[in-house]
């Protein structure tokens, strides 16, 4: 069997989906629904981890943020570029969409910062040359 199982990417915030309606876990409701996922998991003796998952500029939504207004070659919107305040707010809801993922019955989680999605743009010169605040 397998060692461990990670999901496929759940957003922190409707920002973070990569599409309308994907998975997205910032709510207690939302948390008790993973548990039949966990649950049929840990029956059966395995592990599970959550990787949590924000799509920043790659998100097919008219919701996307990024780093800075800059569009991604893949998407018709353009992002809005997050304030340092929404920075903030973002950065908690990783740490809430965590705290609910233990309370769904998570082993652990996966923060998805490569690949080009919200945490990688921020490290990216290419995504991120715009800002004059500390984020930048």
């Amino acid at each position: 069997g397998a060692g461990i199982i990670v999901t496929g990417g759940v957003a922190p915030n409707r920002a973070g989906w990569v599409l309308p309606m994907a998975g997205k876990l910032n709510k207690k409701s939302e948390a008790k629904d993973h548990l039949v996922v966990t649950k049929a998991v840990h029956d059966e003796g395995g592990k599970i981890v959550m990787q949590i998952l924000h799509a920043g500029r790659y998100a097919y939504h008219p919701w996307v943020v990024g780093p800075s207004t800059k569009k991604a070659p893949i998407n018709y919107f353009k992002p809005h570029a997050l304030t340092s305040s929404e920075i903030e707010a973002t950065i908690a809801d990783f740490g809430r969409c965590a705290e609910l993922a233990r309370e769904a019955g998570y082993d652990g989680v996966e923060i998805m910062g490569s690949e080009g999605y919200l945490i990688n743009q921020f490290l990216a010169p290419r995504t991120n040359s715009d800002r004059t605040d500390e984020w930048g």
